[in-house]
Parts: structure tokens; C-alpha cells; sequence
């Protein structure tokens, strides 16, 4: 903690994720060069009423009055928990005659082809209010039917005597001439002024039809409440005397402006857990860890990913529940098995767990503040593994005896003592962590054996160890601060902004100039976002990607391209990697392009990650207690010594069964693993 006895002003960054339970404050300390984290409650009915708070309380603890704010980066479940909770404005949808009902007929594929009883989630903007206007547009880009603008007035105004306050634009074929939307657009800006509007070729100007639709309705649906969100904030932050420009994270792991995350929300929708992964990928690296998964468990869900080489995968294709969206974003599962997840007994007597979560209110029936249906943090508290009298080091006081009382009369139904019952609720959830970890590698070709298991969240490392044993992974990674990863991910991150142009050619050298033509596009859409973004020369970085497929292939595989045009480099790549996602290549088959990516990167000042000196002292002076912990591995209630996590430093070694704890979070070392500090003051878990 810095000294408050100097009367000079520290300079300061800060970062802020806020959950569904907690929100985490990392402070960058550019004066001391240090690192400082903080965790509040956060506060659902408002977060920028718990954000702004939480900064407030922690500024004030570590800086006095003494502090100023150089930069704000954000991150937010807001737009996710819209389209989860089904709580988004009300949408309308404008499109060419002939494709009012694209969003039901989707690709009519089924997820689970033998369950009778699936059901797809509905459209997000009724049929209703879903109007065809006149106009066509060829596949090229040449104007077939010219936009009947009479007609695009009066959906406009039955749109608005209906009470619609966001309207989606998508036209066929728009993506190679966007004339037509850009006139839709004005003409519901005059009669429609209050409205949000979003037009397909400013979200995802790419071809198929479903997957863009969806994607700009998305953008629409969650639009307005972003917005209102958004200026909540800002009002606040600039009250609160942070004048600097503030950023929020989007799912492809870089920062954007508020303005631009406004207008375009959607690419918000995995915003906290991006910077999770941006945050992971940094700290394994310097660790000499370029391939993990990363485990980040917080209240509400548990975020997976797969990292190789360093670099995290980046997702085109993706769905967000039950939803597709067609805009880069960082591969991450996501199921809803966190800590305050809330178990019960499903229609077969078995014990099952989440989705629903208690959210941070009322929160874990320990908390005592009205939840009586036991959690997962429930049964940690039960089982003794998480502390049983309080959290966050103290400042959280919690009831035992009420989680042991929630978990007895669930053990009850199922025939289970309470120790059974608690560790029947955390074995289950281990098990929803399991499947989502292996559609992210075993489904995809790679073995989890061969990764190291990256632990962060409030609650992942409480789970790591069980849940690498599961998987067979050796090795598992709790870095310094994993209850506030995210929020330490948001320092790390640069400014960065994708665009695409979708112009299908075949992949040889005859089809040279055309595949310079798709680059320059998306490289000229860059340079205009830096002017915009007022980046400087030596900032600038551009990243290219093509999405390939053979011919006939209904899906796209997304190849990265280097800065010259190399037909055989980029032939090389998709083969790799469709081996990799496969087992096979057709060398015989034509290669087609179907769309070219590029992502602007603007670098930033990042706070640095530094080494520490080996400890003076043996580890064993940093132990608090000792505590009887429910391990069934070893016959039930077993003595473990508690370590502080603070006390510990680089080349102290803990063998099993202990328990680590510190302010945001815990970690269970089980019996016949040992965990050593690292340099960078990681605990580095094996066995």
C-alpha cells in the first residue's frame, strides 16, 4: 500500500469489472508502480451505483484525497444479463420484402438432434414489429429495385405508434452496397428522432443473411439500455473528478470509447470475461506458460478458454444464448456454474446446479440476506474449505450454521448428510465445468493434458485443483490477484477495433488484385478509426485474418495473413488448421476467401508485471491456523494448516492438503499436490 504521509498526488489508473456479485477494482499506481485491488458488492438495480462507490471507497483508502485519475477502463455483464434476462428495449426490425421471418427460419439446424422438447430462443424483435420494405440489391452490389422510400415512412411511423424504441436495418445483400440501409437510416432518424438505431453494414457488413440479422437486432435490442447505462456512469465518473476519457472492454479483448460502445453495444456482450483472458494471457506468458486454459469462475457463470502459443483464439462464428453474432470476439464457453449458483434437486432426485444464480442480492444463503436455496459458495462454507466466519479478509461476515441448515434440508430430500450433500453440490458443479472445458479443446483437437489450468475468479481456484484432476492436467496457475483478474485485465489492454468486408474469390494467384482489393478495404476503414480516434503513427498496428473454406463447405475457418500477400503462406495456414479442427485436408479441393478481417490495434502504456526478490523467510511463517477441512480423498474432515497469501513470496513450497487465502479470493492445495511461489508471485500448483 503506498505511503499517504507525502503530500504529492499519485498518478493512477484504474480498472473495474463489476459481476453479478462483486465488483473488482484494480488501481495501477503510476507514482509507486504498484498494484492495488479492492472488491465491493455490487448493486444490481444500478452497477454504476456500485462502481462508482467501489472506486470512491478505494481510491479513498489508498490515496486519501491524494490521487489523480489518468485513465478508466471498464467491464461490464450489463448488455449480457439484458439478452439472458430477456429485459432489452423493444425492437423492430426494418428489411427487404421477402425476409421479415430470416430470424425464425435461421439455418434450421438443431443443437441436440435427438431432444424432442428443444426450444430455440425467441426472436428478439416480434413479428409484429418486423416490416418489409421495397428494394433489392444484386450480389454485387448494382441496384436491381430502387428503395421505396414512401414505404419505409410508413413502417417507420406504425414502428413508433407501436412504442418500438430500437429499430434493427438489414438488408439482402447490403454488405456490398450499403445505399440503401444508409437511406433507411436517415429517413428513421427524421421520423423517428428518439429511437436507437442500427444498420447491418455499420455492425457486420459480411454475407449470410441469419447470422447478420440476428446480429444488428442484438445490437438494437440492447442498445438503448447501454446507452442510459453508459451516461449513468459518466455522469458519476466525471462527478467523481475522473475526467479522462473512459473505455469499456469488448468481446475481442481491446478497449473502445463509451461513444463507440453506444452505438455499437453488441460488441460488449462478452466484455468482462475478455479481459479476464487479456489479463491471463500476459501473466502466463512472462510465467514461461504460453499454452493454458483459462478457468475464471466468478458468482454468476464460469468463462473457459483455450490459449496457444500465446495468443488467444478469436471466435467469427459465435452464438450468445442461443443468439449467433457475427463479430470477432475471444473463444469463450460460457456455463452457468458459479459461486453463488443455487442447487436443488431436479425431476430425477439428482442434485443439479445453476443456471439460476442468487446474483450479489440476496446472494448465498450465508450471506443472511433472504436466500434460503443453498449455493456453491454455500457448501464450500459447509465444507469448510472457504473461510466459515467471514470474507473479503474480514470485512464480510457470513453464517455457517445458516448454509449448514439450507444444505441439510436439501441433503433431506435426497436421502444425504449435510457433509455429503455439500460435497455432492461441489462435485456437480465440477462436473458442468468439466464439459465445458472439453468443448474447448477435446472437441476441438487439442488434448487439456497438455495445458496448464489458469485459475482466476472469486471462485475458480477454490475448484482449479479438483478440477485439473479431473481433467488429468498436471499443472495449475493462481496468479497474485485472481479475484480481480478481470479488473487487472482491463490494465493490460490496448484499443482496438475490427471491420470486415465480405468479397468471395478463389484462393490463387490469378485472384491477386482481388484479394489486395478486399485488404485495402478493410486497412483503409482502419487508418480512418485511427484518425478518429486521434491515435499516433508509432501506436498503430494492424492485424490481418482471412476467412477460408474449401469449396462448398458451409463453414469458415478464420486463417491469420501476414502483411504480404502470401497465396501459399495463407493455403498453409488453412490446411493447419483445418487438420487441426478436422483430421484432414483435400489438397485437391479450390480454397475459397469469403471474407477479409482486419483489427486496429492503438497501443497503450500497460502496468507492468513485475518479478520479486526470493522470500527471506520458510513458509511456514506465513501460516495463520490450521482448519478441519471435508476432504472425501482423505475420509472426511482433515486438519490443514491456512496459509496467508500475502506473507507468501517467490521459492516457498506448500505440499497438500492447505488452504491459501487472501482478500478476494481462496485456494484449495489438495492432498499429494505441492504448490511453489513463483517470481511473479504466482502459486504455481502441482500433482
Amino acid at each position: 500500500m503506498p505511503s499517504n504521509e507525502s503530500n504529492a498526488a499519485h498518478d493512477i489508473r484504474i480498472g473495474v469489472d463489476s459481476g453479478g456479485t462483486f465488483t473488482d477494482i484494480a488501481v495501477y499506481d503510476e507514482t509507486n508502480g504498484v498494484i492495488l485491488i479492492w472488491k465491493v458488492s455490487s448493486t444490481p438495480d444500478d452497477p454504476s451505483r456500485g462502481i462508482h462507490d467501489g472506486v470512491a471507497e478505494a481510491v479513498q483508502r489508498f490515496f486519501g484525497e491524494r490521487a489523480r485519475v489518468t485513465s478508466f477502463g471498464h467491464g461490464t455483464t450489463v448488455a449480457t444479463n439484458a439478452v439472458i434476462q430477456r429485459r432489452g428495449n423493444v425492437t423492430g426490425l426494418i428489411t427487404t420484402a421477402g425476409f421479415r421471418d430470416v430470424l425464425e427460419i435461421g439455418r434450421q439446424t438443431r443443437a441436440s438432434l435427438y431432444n424432442l422438447k428443444i426450444r430455440r430462443p425467441p426472436p428478439l424483435a416480434r413479428r409484429d414489429h418486423r416490416h418489409e420494405v421495397v428494394e433489392r440489391m444484386r450480389w454485387d452490389g448494382t441496384v436491381e429495385t430502387l428503395l421505396d422510400e414512401t414505404g419505409v415512412r410508413e413502417a417507420a411511423r406504425r414502428l413508433k405508434a407501436d412504442g418500438v424504441e430500437a429499430v434493427a436495418v438489414c438488408l439482402i445483400n447490403s454488405y456490398r452496397n450499403p445505399v440503401h440501409e444508409q437511406r433507411i437510416g436517415a429517413i428513421l432518424r427524421e421520423e423517428m428522432p428518439e429511437a436507437f438505431i442500427s444498420l447491418s453494414t455499420d455492425i457486420a457488413p459480411e454475407y449470410r443473411e441469419f447470422e447478420r440479422t440476428s446480429t444488428v437486432v442484438l445490437n438494437a435490442y440492447v442498445g438503448p439500455l447501454m446507452q442510459r447505462y453508459l451516461n449513468r456512469l459518466a455522469g458519476r465518473l466525471s462527478a467523481g473528478g475522473i475526467a479522462e476519457k473512459p473505455t469499456l472492454t469488448q468481446s475481442n479483448g481491446g478497449v473502445i470509447s463509451f461513444a463507440q460502445a453506444q452505438d455499437q453495444p453488441v460488441r460488449t456482450i462478452l466484455s468482462g470475461p475478455a479481459a479476464g483472458v487479456v489479463g491471463a494471457t500476459a501473466i502466463a506468458g512472462l510465467a514461461g506458460y504460453p499454452d493454458i486454459i483459462t478457468f475464471d469462475m466468478g458468482g454468476t457463470s464460469t468463462d473457459v478458454a483455450l490459449i496457444e502459443g500465446a495468443a488467444p483464439r478469436i471466435a467469427v462464428d459465435a452464438e450468445v444464448h442461443g443468439y449467433p453474432i457475427r463479430v470477432p470476439m475471444l473463444d469463450i464457453k460460457t456455463v452457468g456454474a458459479g459461486g453463488g449458483s443455487l442447487a436443488a434437486v431436479d425431476t430425477g432426485g439428482l442434485i443439479e446446479v445453476g443456471p439460476a444464480s442468487a446474483g450479489a442480492f440476496p446472494g448465498p444463503v450465508c450471506y443472511e440476506l433472504g436466500n434460503v436455496q443453498p449455493t456453491v459458495t454455500d457448501a464450500n462454507v459447509v465444507l469448510q474449505v472457504l473461510n466459515p466466519v467471514s470474507l473479503l479478509a474480514g470485512r464480510m461476515p457470513i453464517s455457517q450454521d445458516a448454509a449448514c441448515a439450507a444444505i441439510a434440508k436439501l441433503g433431506a430430500d435426497l436421502g444425504l448428510g449435510v457433509m455429503e450433500a455439500a460435497q455432492g453440490i461441489v462435485n456437480m458443479a465440477i462436473a458442468n465445468m468439466v464439459r465445458a472445458v472439453r468443448v474447448i479443446s477435446v472437441e476441438r483437437g487439442y488434448d487439456p493434458r497438455d495445458f496448464t489450468l489458469f485459475a482466476f475468479g472469486g471462485a475458480g481456484p477454490i475448484h482449479a485443483t479438483r478440477l485439473a484432476r479431473e481433467l488429468g492436467i498436471a499443472r495449475v496457475l493462481v496468479p497474485r490477484t485472481p479475484g480481480v483478474l478481470c479488473a487487472l485485465g482491463l490494465l493490460l489492454s490496448d484499443l482496438k477495433c475490427s471491420f470486415s468486408a465480405t468479397r468471395l474469390c478463389t484462393l490463387t494467384e490469378a485472384a491477386r488484385a482481388e484479394m489486395a482489393a478486399g485488404f485495402d478495404e478493410v486497412i483503409a476503414r482502419c487508418a480512418a478509426w485511427f484518425d478518429a480516434e486521434d491515435v499516433t503513427a508509432a501506436r498503430r498496428s494492424i492485424r490481418l485474418s482471412v476467412d477460408m473454406r474449401y469449396a462448398g463447405q458451409g463453414h469458415e475457418l478464420n486463417v491469420p495473413a501476414g502483411e504480404a500477400l502470401d497465396v501459399a503462406a495463407l493455403r498453409a495456414g488453412f490446411e493447419r488448421i483445418h487438420t487441426q479442427m478436422y483430421g484432414y485436408t483435400a489438397s485437391e479441393e479450390p480454397i475459397q476467401i469469403t471474407t477479409f478481417r482486419a483489427e486496429a490495434v492503438a497501443a497503450v502504456t500497460k502496468a507492468p508485471i513485475r518479478a520479486f526478490p526470493p522470500a527471506s523467510g520458510a513458509a511456514a511463517e506465513a501460516i495463520m491456523t490450521t482448519r478441519e477441512v471435508w476432504l472425501p480423498e482423505c475420509g472426511g474432515f482433515t486438519p490443514a494448516p491456512v496459509y496467508d497469501r500475502e506473507k507468501l513470496g517467490p521459492g516457498h513450497v506448500i505440499t497438500g492438503p492447505a488452504i491459501v487465502e487472501q482478500m478476494d479470493s481462496t485456494v484449495l492445495i489438495l492432498s499429494g499436490q505441492t504448490a511453489s511461489v513463483d517470481p511473479y508471485l504466482n502459486l504455481i500448483v502441482e500433482g
